[in-house]
């Protein structure tokens, strides 16, 4: 299974980071985009390097996206591409994860309706779903992070999601009880 990712400047950190970490644990691939084409710098000033290009995914490569929060929705959401390949992913039925601000993105765009789903409090609007107070909620093909502090129950729903409990068990017990 592959994963693509997009950030932009402004992405908190901890939620691309920690997800993409989480996911490669469990073997699988993650593929990072940039919507600037270049470098991308995070909230609190970390600068990610050797980001693939957002004008060159290809779509039908990749089995998930995943969208981190942070004040990059904002440019996320604006992008009418990024807004296209959200559409793709959905009607394709392949699995969309966004956490904190991220949601809204997808709550915006119509995509929570009837859906259960979480993110960061504050940014609770009416999306037609039900909200939930959870770390991590997964409707169908849609999966919700509340915030930062739940990127980790997020990165192993994902990967439960996609590479099955065995391996996201599997994942928890050397993260948890190995040594580093």
């Amino acid at each position: 299974m592959k994963v693509c990712m997009i950030v932009t400047d402004g992405f908190e950190e901890i939620e691309a980071v920690g997800t993409y970490a989480i996911l490669r644990r469990g073997g699988l691939t993650v593929d990072v985009y940039s919507l600037l084409d270049k470098d991308a710098t995070g909230r609190f000033g970390l600068t990610v390097t050797k980001l693939h290009p957002f004008s060159q995914l290809n779509a039908a490569e990749y089995g998930a996206l995943v969208i981190p929060g942070g004040p990059e929705y904002k440019a996320l959401e604006a992008s009418a591409a990024v807004q296209t390949l959200i559409k793709q992913f959905m009607t394709e039925g392949k699995t969309v994860a966004a956490i904190c601000a991220g949601p809204t993105i997808l709550g915006h765009a119509g995509y929570l309706k009837g859906k259960k789903y979480t993110c960061f409090t504050s940014m609770n609007e009416d999306f037609g779903g039900e909200y939930q107070e959870d770390y991590a909620v997964r409707d169908g093909n849609v999966i919700t992070g509340k915030s930062a502090a739940a990127t980790i129950d997020f990165g192993f729903l994902i990967l439960e999601t996609l590479a099955g409990k065995e391996t996201a068990d599997k994942t928890k017990k050397e993260i948890y009880y190995k040594n580093c």
